[in-house]
């Protein structure tokens, strides 16, 4: 069994993609998969996965299923299913790994608990700045490198430049909420399927959130890691995100907190929780 099994989804973006792939293939541990769960993207992107994974010391497994609209739930619940690992790592295909980042994941792991990170995110030409070399140095983790790449200043550039026990005592005294956040999140995948995983009614926009809430309304609470498990964001449209879309999962959100909710009967299971008749 795998240490961990980290899953992300991807949709037609094979140049990001490349990278994160390439920012896995340089973790400082390899006792891991890799899932990409492919919400529908054209042939080029299995080309891709297959021409990276083949220089990768980690196994990389590709889950596609048809392109039918946005379905990233779809897409992440049938990852949750078929992950080998007992521990999952979430993040997304838009966000490349420190080298620590894996290795951070399951460092800081505990039962009932969640781990909440974060991004650092990055505009456009910085974006596109970053190749694969300056992944496998880790010259994309610099901010001196990255500022010099169109990177502007800001406080937030911390994320970077703290050591470890500055990120330790940032963790503690962030007064950031520890949500569950789809791009650097984990946690133990019988949790997940205790909650029958993410609510495929959900479309973009707030889904990992109600995901993390059903969790701790199960009883898993969430442990904030944001300065210590690190992704840099690659800029990227949002053409999914609509009033409409933002509006609807907003208030699937609302229901879950008011009912206290933790199991979706729109999720891996369809329906109520075995042994639940319907009412």
């Amino acid at each position: 069994m795998p240490a961990a099994s980290v899953v992300f989804t991807t949709y037609n973006q094979p140049d990001w993609l490349e990278k994160v792939l390439v920012g896995f293939g340089v973790q400082d541990r390899t006792d891991f998969e890799v899932l990409v769960a492919d919400d529908g993207s054209r042939d080029e992107t299995r080309q891709r996965i297959e021409a990276i994974a083949a220089s990768l010391p980690v196994t990389v497994r590709h889950l596609w299923q048809p392109d039918e609209g946005f379905r990233k739930c779809e897409a992440m619940n049938m990852a949750i299913t078929a992950a080998a690992s007992d521990y999952l790592i979430f993040t997304d295909g838009d966000c490349i790994p420190r080298a620590d980042f894996v290795s951070t994941h399951l460092r800081l792991r505990e039962p009932g608990r969640f781990l909440s990170g974060g991004y650092h995110k990055l505009p456009m030409d910085t974006s596109k700045a970053i190749g694969n070399e300056d992944i496998r140095s880790q010259r994309c983790f610099d901010a001196r490198w990255l500022a010099a790449h169109g990177m502007p200043g800001s406080y937030r550039n911390i994320k970077l430049t703290a050591g470890p026990a500055l990120r330790r005592m940032l963790d503690t005294v962030s007064p950031a909420r520890a949500s569950w956040n789809g791009h650097n999140a984990s946690g133990w995948k019988a949790d997940m399927l205790a909650i029958n995983g993410f609510d495929e009614r959900m479309r973009y926009g707030g889904q990992d959130r109600e995901f993390g809430e059903r969790l701790e309304n199960a009883g898993i609470r969430g442990k904030r890691i944001r300065y210590r498990a690190i992704v840099v964001h690659l800029d990227h449209k949002r053409g999914y995100a609509t009033r409409e879309s933002i509006e609807f999962n907003r208030s699937l959100r609302a229901q879950t907190r008011a009912s206290g909710r933790s199991w979706t009967e729109h999720g891996i299971a369809k329906g109520p929780p075995p042994g639940q008749a319907t009412a």
